[in-house]
Parts: C-alpha cells; sequence; structure tokens
C-alpha cells in the first residue's frame, strides 16, 4: 500500500498503453489530445474578484458563467494562482456551467478570520477550505478539478465528501498520501526531483523562499513546463498572489507537514487518517498529464485503480507541461464537461 500512496513523488516519464477493464468501466491508458499551441500568451483576465467568509476563511474567487448552470470549481496549485484558469473558464462559461475560481488558504486575497489561526498547509485542512466555500455559497454538488496542490484537494475532496463531488478532473491522477508515506525513502534520482522539498525543510529555505518568492517562483514554471513559452506579463500577474502575507507559512508548512516535519491540526485527525489508507475514489473521473511535464508526477498505470468508477486517462500531447489547465485549456475545459457528462 505504501508503494501506491508514495506514487505521486515519483517522477515517470512513460505512460502506460492498451486499455484495461475494472469495475464499472473502461480505463483508456493509451488515449492522447493535442494540446492547443501556447506561443501566443492570453491576455484574457477576470472580472472583480469576490469576497466571503467561509469556515476559517475570507475566500477571494473568480465566478464566471450563469448562477443556475452545473458547477465546476477550479483548484490551482503551487506555485500559480486562478490565471492558471483564466481561459478555460470563459470556454466552460459558455457551454452553461457556473465556474468557481477560488484563491487557496496563503494566495492572492484569501485571508484568515484570525490571527490565532495556524497558518496550515496540510492537504486535509485545504480541502476542508473549499467544503466551507461550497456550504456558504450552497453548492450542493460540483465538479471539482485541479492541478498540483488543487488535484492533490480535489482528490480528497472526491474520496472524502463523494456526495458533494458530480465528477472529477485531476492533472496527474491520484495524488492522496499520508505522512507516513512520506517517510519511505525513493531511489537518489526521484528524490532528485524533490530538491525544494529539502530545502523548504531548513531554516535557510524559509529565508530563502522569503527572501526570493518570486524568482523561486519563476525557476519553478520553468523546470515544470520546460516548452511552455509564457511571458513576463503573464508570469507576473500569477506571482502577485504569492505577496499574500502567508504565502510563504503556508507553503513551508505544507512540504514540511508531508516529510513529517510539522503537525497538523488535531481538528483534522480524522481527515488524515482516513486519507493515510489511500480510499479509493468512486466518482466519474478523467485523470490528464502533459506529456512535457517535468514537475515529479506517477505513471498513470501506478494509480488506475485507485478509480473504481467511470474512469478514463487522458495524455495530452503538444510540448504541455505542469500547469496544463493554462498551457492547454481547451483540452481541460472538455475534461470536464466530458466528466460531468459520463
Amino acid at each position: 500500500m505504501n508503494q501506491i500512496i508514495d506514487q505521486h513523488r515519483r517522477n515517470f516519464f512513460g505512460v502506460a498503453a492498451g486499455t484495461v477493464a475494472m469495475g464499472l468501466g473502461v480505463i483508456d491508458l493509451a488515449r492522447a489530445e493535442t494540446g492547443a499551441p501556447r506561443s501566443s500568451i492570453s491576455n484574457a483576465s477576470f472580472g472583480a474578484i469576490k469576497q466571503i467568509e467561509a469556515g476559517v476563511l475570507n475566500v477571494g474567487y473568480a465566478e464566471a458563467g450563469p448562477s443556475n448552470g452545473p458547477v465546476a470549481i477550479l483548484l490551482h496549485g503551487w506555485p500559480y494562482d486562478i490565471h492558471a484558469f483564466v481561459d478555460v473558464a470563459p470556454i466552460l462559461a459558455k457551454a452553461g456551467y457556473r465556474v468557481i475560481i477560488p484563491y487557496l488558504r496563503g494566495y492572492g486575497s484569501t485571508h484568515f478570520l484570525s490571527g490565532e489561526t495556524p497558518r496550515n498547509g496540510e492537504p486535509a485542512a485545504m480541502a476542508a477550505d473549499i467544503i466551507a466555500l461550497m456550504d456558504k455559497l450552497d453548492i450542493k454538488k460540483a465538479v471539482v478539478a485541479g492541478f498540483d496542490w488543487g488535484a492533490r484537494t480535489a482528490d480528497i475532496i472526491a474520496a472524502l465528501w463523494p456526495d458533494r463531488c458530480r465528477a472529477l478532473v485531476s492533472v496527474s491522477g491520484y495524488l492522496i498520501s499520508s505522512q507516513a508515506a512520506g517517510n519511505a525513502p525513493l531511489p537518489p534520482s526521484a528524490e532528485l526531483q524533490w530538491w525544494y522539498q529539502f530545502y523548504f525543510a531548513t531554516e535557510r529555505g524559509r529565508a530563502g523562499y522569503e527572501k526570493y518568492t518570486h524568482d523561486f517562483a519563476k525557476l519553478i514554471w520553468k523546470l515544470a513546463s520546460p516548452q511552455w513559452k509564457f511571458d513576463d506579463a503573464t508570469f507576473n500577474r500569477s506571482a502577485a498572489a504569492l505577496d499574500n502575507k502567508d504565502h510563504v507559512a503556508i507553503t513551508i508548512h505544507n512540504y514540511r507537514w508531508r516529510l513529517g516535519l510539522a503537525q497538523g491540526e488535531a481538528k483534522y485527525d480524522h481527515l488524515e487518517k482516513k486519507l493515510a489508507a489511500a480510499p479509493v475514489i468512486e466518482v466519474p473521473t478523467i485523470t490528464m498529464e502533459g506529456d512535457a511535464n517535468g514537475a515529479p508526477h506517477p505513471d498513470p498505470s501506478a494509480y488506475a485503480k485507485k478509480f473504481s468508477g467511470r474512469y478514463e486517462f487522458r495524455l495530452i500531447t503538444g510540448g504541455i507541461g505542469h500547469n496544463l489547465p493554462q498551457e492547454a485549456p481547451d483540452a481541460f475545459a472538455k475534461a470536464v464537461i466530458d466528466a460531468n457528462g459520463a
């Protein structure tokens, strides 16, 4: 089981082929789609950012589409922001979806209601934030979709709150893990991919990220998406979200928590216990991967059996990297629509 749980820390570059019959559906491990060329950078932008108190946060979020449409909640990763979906949102809105794109805790205009609340970056806390947001917005069910931290959060929602999840779209697949799994050593080549996690485990790393937040983020963007030719304006638009006063604390805690070097909050222990068992996800799911993802990611064959409902894997070709929604917005939006229609 530890091997399965820990696969999200490994960087596999081969993609399994063929079809595997499982449970209620058929898993297509050979399907590939071509991402839209991203040589020209979008100048799209969101309208006014909305704010709402939900749980322990005042959440900033973008919204698009009709208020009575099926809801799609799109979740960004680190070190990115809601603009990863700036070209996805209008596609979904045109298709009739109500699109909600929140800043995660530690990003943009999202902030804690109390200075006494721990600046906790553990996965269960982030998922609980989205459930609280859904409750506040009176959203009973939604398609949850994301990449990086956002994919992990979406996975957790689908696993622990399946009644709130219409469907799941997860870049890089099944990313649920635990502190126990994070303590398992990997081969040196795999550990190398996680250099920043070990850097953040040190006080020098915390200070370095605080001092060079934007430079660090731009380096991650380049390493994770080596063929994505983003310009400075595109990067700076998202990097502004990293100026949140809690961003560094949330980031450092997240990576230290994974290594068991920082503890979470007791109120989330029951959720983390469930996640440590690597629960199977039953809701309709599409997982995706870019063919040029330079960030650590599992091979799709490693997590296929973690989805017991209708399931499909899509490889997006054309030099698409880690920030798949922003690099291939058409393919990502199509996955949301197709997963919901499954």
